[in-house]
């Protein structure tokens, strides 16, 4: 994250920064699908365990985003 803000700061391309930030949210977004799998295909086959799965960065992590603009 330290280079993204680098990249700001010394002016890189656009399309650099961009980039960044994308690899940045797919890499996040892989790791909360790869952490929901077992709960998820434990569920669908009707093992049971399911009930302890609970996404860390839910909905209290946007609505202190929210509160901040």
């Amino acid at each position: 994250m330290d280079d993204l803000v680098d990249m700001i700061v010394s002016d890189g391309s656009p399309s650099q920064i961009a980039d960044r930030i994308k690899d940045i949210l797919f890499a996040k977004s892989a790791e909360r699908v790869d952490a929901a799998k077992p709960y998820v295909a434990s569920s669908l086959f009707g093992e049971e365990g399911t009930e302890n799965y609970e996404d860390e960065d839910s909905d209290d992590e946007y609505e202190e985003d929210e509160e901040e603009v």
